[in-house]
């Protein structure tokens, strides 16, 4: 613990007086620390008068002794001057990350994880991301400037990925695919108007659509994926020019589209003169039993009707946020311009060590082994929950991805979700509600688990075990 202690107090000086710490979770991660060696160094800090503790809240840096806090500003002001929009259009932006904070936000410590996006610790390649970031930093140039659209290498690397009809020329390198999500939404479709969106869906696509404003328009997804007949349907009503989906491992509901909705998802987009940006985030994280996986939509798509987004976060680190835009035609320039006025381009020594990992047999390895893990954790989930739980709706056992979607009982959504999600918190699992990824009211309430997050299936089995004890504790209250 005296280590421990040494570190933190060595690092006091990154933050300003009042500022928050990491938290205790991210701690136990980054030392490989249990919670209690953790708890007491800041213990030892606070006693120290170095830090003050909030409880529910965390540890922040204490004020300097003999200077008073500084005083309290009054930003009321800012309520009237956001809200001001005084533009035509008739669909406000809208900057609510509330969706995505479910799974990106750490919980306290000792919550069992089962709402988290990234893979564990445990599952990072953090060796052979470690080498390829020396590796890269060794390379000639690799602190200079790249090409706005990426490191060629890199870009064709994600080419041969997608598929053998694209080249590097039809590649832009994004910070991810979060970025090229928005990214692709502001350049595809303008504000106010629709954009048509699987449901349910990603909540951070959401987010972005609403923040360019843009109005998502709902097309359910049934066990094939989205169906044909209502995407049409809803293009000749809405006048869309813009189809946004999750053909593989859909999040959250772990749908593949099937073989023959395929073809007929970019004929319809292409007759009603529109675009089908093609998310495809989880074609890393297939499970060792998914079988061969389809192709991307754009592999078979000559006219550039399909946007193609591909990232390496998910299956490597939260911090490697490094993905591609593939596209033809106009439409790439557009795209690469918006991306120029946002960011210019990704740091090149993020690019290069991509381009070293995925370059290296750690990578193949690492896949390998991610894959085998992830349909490890969905079985012993799934097995937990079919026991403990056999009241909640599982309509589908996934073949890749990491998440499993559960109905609840009743129709009244809101209530019951809310009511379970905190009552899981009070009994020490996080878990995520269902209503953040439906872009209008939801059928039914639902929760996400996620399997990615944790730290093995033994978390896996206690996440489930305290999830039963708040099933019973919210459905006997609402008895």
């Amino acid at each position: 613990m005296a280590e421990l202690v040494t570190v933190l107090r060595s690092e006091l000086d990154r933050y300003s007086p009042g500022e928050k710490l990491p938290s205790s979770r991210a701690l136990v991660d980054r030392f490989r620390a249990s919670p209690v060696t953790v708890s007491r160094a800041v213990a030892r800090l606070a006693a120290e008068g170095l830090v003050v503790t909030r409880p529910g809240s965390g540890a922040y840096r204490a004020q300097p002794a003999g200077r008073p806090a500084p005083p309290a500003g009054d930003t009321s002001w800012q309520e009237v001057a956001l809200s001001g929009d005084g533009s035509p259009s008739a669909v406000p932006r809208s900057a609510d990350a509330s969706g995505l904070l479910f799974s990106l936000a750490a919980p306290p410590t000792g919550v069992v994880e089962l709402n988290g996006g990234y893979l564990h610790a445990s599952l990072q390649p953090e060796r052979a991301l470690a080498a390829a970031l020396a590796r890269a930093g060794r390379r000639p140039g690799a602190w200079s400037r790249p090409p706005v659209d990426g490191l060629t290498e890199l870009r064709a690397w994600f080419a041969r990925d997608i598929g053998p009809s694209l080249g590097a020329a039809d590649v832009l390198i994004t910070a991810g695919g979060q970025s090229a999500l928005a990214t692709a939404l502001r350049a595809l479709a303008p504000p106010g108007t629709p954009v048509l969106v699987e449901s349910p869906t990603y909540p951070g696509m959401l987010a972005a659509a609403r923040a360019a404003g843009l109005r998502p328009v709902p097309v359910p997804v049934d066990s094939e994926g989205v169906r044909p007949d209502l995407l049409a349907a809803a293009f000749q009503a809405t006048g869309a020019r813009v189809f946004v989906c999750q053909p593989l491992f859909q999040n959250p509901t772990g749908t593949v589209l099937s073989d023959a909705r395929r073809p007929e998802v970019v004929r319809i987009a292409r007759e009603a003169g529109a675009f089908v940006v093609e998310d495809d985030f989880a074609r890393f994280l297939a499970h060792d039993d998914a079988g061969p996986l389809p192709g991307p939509l754009a592999a078979d798509d000559p006219d550039g009707v399909v946007v193609h987004i591909r990232s390496l976060t998910k299956a490597a680190s939260p911090s490697l946020r490094v993905g591609a835009l593939a596209a033809r035609g106009p439409a790439l320039e557009r795209l690469r311009s918006i991306q120029i006025v946002d960011s210019f381009f990704v740091p090149r020594p993020l690019q290069e060590a991509a381009l070293e990992l995925v370059g290296s047999p750690a990578w193949g390895r690492h896949l390998r082994a991610v894959s085998a893990e992830l349909g490890a954790r969905r079985t012993a989930m799934t097995a937990a929950l079919r026991v403990a739980l056999p009241g909640l709706g599982l309509p589908r056992v996934p073949s890749g991805g990491g998440y499993l979607w559960l109905t609840l009982p009743g129709s009244d959504a809101g209530a019951g979700e809310s009511a379970m999600v905190r009552s899981a918190l009070s009994a020490g699992v996080a878990v995520a509600p269902g209503r953040p990824y439906f872009p209008a009211e939801p059928p039914a309430p639902h929760v996400r688990l996620s399997f990615l997050a944790v730290a093995g299936p033994a978390e896996i089995t206690e996440g489930v075990r305290r999830l039963r004890t708040a099933w019973e504790g919210t459905w006997a209250a609402r008895a």
